[in-house]
């Protein structure tokens, strides 16, 4: 599909801002896609037997984990109705989440292109009126045109990818946000008990986790211009509702 101008611009700053790293955050987008498109479809991981053993791992055989790493965004900034919300790294949140009750307007863009198709066939049969659908692609180009949106959401996953990564999404979630825009994000926070474990385990399930302080992330939010407006803690993530200055 063609990409518009203003799309097309973007896409060429991100790539010029990322230089030389371009290709090979492409390659480590992949490995994450990939992991992620594997779980989604059910697909077995073969991992070794001494991760078998940590209670870590038979928390997430069990079904244990997914509550502890799932932020729980509306707590913080609950979607209203007919405001319209970009889920950045969505998953199948639409078929999750109550977004029907909140009646809140659903666009979303992932890098897994099985979630994405999942929610594009499932999506509509919910609710046609508030689902409008998911694009796949990453965070760095977000495939939207400016000033769209009230709320914009990325949970679970920017762990996976270096703060100079994130130096080049911020200022894309910025773009795309409506100037008075609400921006909910959640880190892995290495103090919690459990943040060292589960970031091995993600480890072998094939995407690295990269462990940054809780101190560096709110360095990067400074000098991308975001001013915290909530912060609630996890087991695993902190979730934080923030606001461009």
């Amino acid at each position: 599909m063609a990409r518009s101008g203003k799309n097309l611009s973007t896409f060429l700053a991100n790539t010029q801002a990322l230089g030389d790293r371009a290709d090979a955050w492409q390659t480590h987008l992949e490995t994450v896609a990939n992991r992620f498109n594997k779980e989604l479809k059910g697909e077995p991981f073969e991992l070794p037997d001494e991760l078998k053993e940590m209670p870590i791992y038979q928390e997430w055989q069990a079904g244990l984990l997914a509550p502890k790493v799932a932020s729980p965004f509306w707590e913080v900034a609950k979607p209203t109705k007919q405001q319209r919300c970009l889920d950045i790294g969505c998953g199948v949140s639409f078929l999750i989440y109550p977004w029907r009750d909140w009646n809140a307007v659903f666009f979303g863009q992932d890098i897994s292109t099985f979630a994405a198709e999942t929610l594009n066939s499932r999506g509509p049969q919910l609710n046609s009126k508030l689902f409008k659908g998911v694009k796949v692609g990453s965070a760095d180009n977000l495939q939207y045109e400016d000033d769209q949106f009230d709320l914009a959401i990325a949970t679970g996953f920017s762990c996976y990818y270096p703060l100079e990564y994130w130096e080049v999404v911020l200022p894309e979630v910025k773009r795309v946000l409506k100037p008075d825009g609400i921006f909910v994000f959640d880190m892995v926070d290495p103090e919690l008990s459990q943040a060292e474990n589960w970031a091995i385990l993600e480890t072998y399930l094939g995407a690295e986790v990269f462990l940054e302080s809780s101190d560096r992330w709110k360095q990067l939010f400074k000098d991308q211009g975001l001013k915290v407006v909530k912060q609630q803690p996890g087991e695993i993530f902190c979730l934080f509702k923030t606001r461009f200055q």
